[in-house]
């Protein structure tokens, strides 16, 4: 009966092991996946701080040249009045 008992012990600690290994299995897989997303979003992010750094912004300058011409507008038509 002894040895029937070692048997039935050490096929137990063998499942659990093995359940163990599976676990430490999953979770190696689970920290490369967000690992990998991680160094996705970390290049993207640097792309689009690069893109933003080196594309003109043709929106100032229209809006500067807005700007300037209705200023010189409004003060030419306000000293006309004065005088």
């Amino acid at each position: 009966m002894n040895k029937m008992e070692d048997f039935l012990t050490a096929t137990k600690l063998n499942e659990l092991l093995h359940k163990r290994e599976v676990e430490e299995k999953n979770k190696n897989t689970v920290l490369w996946i967000l690992a990998i997303i991680g160094a996705v979003a970390a290049v993207a992010g640097i792309a689009y701080a690069v893109y933003r750094f080196f594309t003109p912004d043709y929106l100032e300058d229209f809006e500067d040249d807005f700007d300037d011409d209705f200023d010189d507008d409004f003060f030419e038509d306000g000293e006309d009045e004065e005088e």
